[in-house]
């Protein structure tokens, strides 16, 4: 098995990835750079479909991610991840509820 290296100093994946306020992911731009390298287009501009269709593919490769991807790879995920699932939420505040997804309290 592969062992990440991580240097002293070095923040980890969770520390790296867009803050998230609750509401809404915070980033200084909307599209990320890493070394001269733009990481995905601003969500704001993808179509419905193609949003609904870049959250399906980062769902269906989290756990693989979360498990063997490097700590850049995985930051780059989470990051992702925010970013999308806060513009979905921003286009469908009233989203349906599943009844039968909700807690008795």
């Amino acid at each position: 098995m592969t062992e990440s290296v991580r240097r002293p100093g070095d923040a980890s994946p969770e520390q790296r990835v867009t803050e998230w306020d609750g509401d809404h992911a915070h980033a200084q731009t909307t599209v990320t750079e890493v070394d001269g390298e733009l990481l995905g287009v601003d969500p704001a501009e993808l179509a419905d479909e193609d949003l609904i269709r870049e959250l399906r593919s980062l769902h269906r490769t989290r756990l693989d991610t979360l498990r063997h991807a490097a700590d850049s790879a995985l930051a780059n995920h989470l990051r992702r991840t925010a970013e999308l699932e806060t513009e979905y939420l921003a286009r469908h505040p009233g989203r349906e509820v599943d009844p039968s997804r909700l807690r008795d309290v």
